[in-house]
């Protein structure tokens, strides 16, 4: 699959886009590796000059503290010095602060005063799965029990047999939060489940990833043309006038959801024996589908958001689409090659590089104007290596699984 027709032996089977992609992982890892730890306990976000945000008493938010584990897991596969101490400060954190010790579950934020925001939402408790499989697979002790008992939590509060997904979010004391469902918790929470599914062996996970991509891309998203819906009431039923937190869960619809999906199908068409002929199907129609909505035409780069007559919402650029873009177009290269994938594979990786590394001091710009100036309406920084870090790894080993598996599976080369 080195070959795509006109365009010759593809890029990701390049030395020197190899080597490339390297040395990026590697300015992210020495950005964030000791910049954002906190001796007090979990990680800084950061601003543009890498320095911590608010740093006589910052927020730590569950989703920050589990990508730190679950990407210096990976460091710590590669055999990057330093790594192990990253997994073990956040693990503890996790354990000791964000997990209500009485009631069960883990709490989405803190500073050093105590509890921020109390509540427990799914999109949380995904990301704690996924830091503790990728522990797991990196040989931290604390990785079986971290799993075990976020595992019963989803099991038994969040997991809605009868929709075969998970509910969005309760209060402190379980109490839940009615009227919405989310795709966003789930999709994420189908990323962990596949990652607990390589890390244990156990095959509960991967029917539940199964079952999550069924409602949510089999079919909602395939009753809208291939574009995702993001918001839903408790019944599952598509509510297109939601309007909520603009960035977990703004208006419309958010193409760079559309690419994740792409790729994280994909892995489960593969995890899951390739028994799903309408898996490749799907992915290959949502990345068209971002490509042909969602990236702007003039200027480059995916918008944001677009309303539901897909004309764009919300017009500035961040850096996560471009990073799943990235993603996906690997994954699509490896399972359906051709130049269209091919083409838009390297056409992303154009524009991040030309736009986005910030060649000066490191990380990527996180958020840029329509017209792809940096800028820092929605974010405030550079607070999170994690998407970024995966796109410069994805295409690096093979399109069969969770980044943590094929670097095991290539000896940590």
């Amino acid at each position: 699959m080195g070959e795509t027709g006109q365009l010759g032996t593809a890029w990701r089977k390049r030395d020197y886009h190899r080597q490339w992609l390297w040395r990026e992982a590697n300015r992210l890892f020495d950005f964030f590796q000791n910049r954002a730890f906190n001796p007090l306990g979990g990680f800084h976000e950061l601003d543009v000059e890498g320095r911590p945000i608010n740093p006589g008493n910052p927020v730590r938010g569950i989703h920050s503290t589990a990508r730190m584990v679950h990407c210096f897991s990976m460091g710590s596969l590669l055999g990057r010095p330093g790594s192990d101490a990253i997994v073990d400060h956040g693990m503890k954190y996790l354990w000791e602060k964000h997990r209500d010790h009485e009631r069960g579950g883990y709490h989405w934020s803190l500073d050093n005063s105590g509890l921020l925001d109390a509540s427990k939402q799914g999109y949380g408790h995904a990301f704690v799965l996924l830091a503790a499989s990728s522990a797991k697979v990196a040989g931290h002790p604390d990785a079986d029990r971290m799993i075990a008992d976020v595992t019963q939590v989803l099991e038994e509060r969040f997991w809605e047999r009868e929709h075969g997904a998970i509910a969005e979010e309760f209060e402190a004391d379980w109490t839940p939060v009615p009227g919405y469902r989310g795709q966003n918790s789930n999709m994420h929470l189908t990323e962990a489940l596949m990652a607990a599914f390589e890390a244990t062996g156990e095959k509960s996970y991967l029917d539940k990833a199964e079952s999550i991509a069924d409602l949510i891309i089999r079919r909602r998203a395939g009753e809208n043309g291939f574009r995702v819906p993001e918001h839903f009431d408790e019944n599952w039923v598509l509510d297109k006038d939601y309007s909520g937190h603009e960035m977990f869960r703004p208006a419309g619809t958010t193409p760079g959801h559309w690419l994740e999906w792409a790729r994280l199908i994909l892995q489960l068409y593969a995890l899951g024996g390739r028994k799903h002929a309408w898996m490749p199907e799907a992915a290959k129609a949502l990345f068209a589908q971002s490509v042909a909505l969602g990236w702007d035409k003039e200027k480059g780069g995916f918008f944001y958001t677009l309303d539901w007559n897909d004309a764009p919402a919300k017009r500035y650029k961040f850096w996560w689409p471009m990073a799943e873009g990235a993603g996906a177009a690997a994954f699509l290269c490896e399972h359906l090659p051709g130049d269209f994938h091919e083409t838009w594979y390297r056409t992303i990786w154009d524009t991040i590089a030309r736009h986005f590394l910030d060649q000066d001091r490191g990380g990527w710009h996180e958020e840029l104007t329509e017209d792809l100036a940096p800028s820092y309406t929605l974010f405030a920084g550079k607070g999170d290596i994690y998407h970024a870090l995966q796109a410069c790894l994805i295409p690096l080993y093979p399109a069969t699984g969770s980044l943590t598996k094929g670097i095991i599976e290539a000896g940590g080369n």
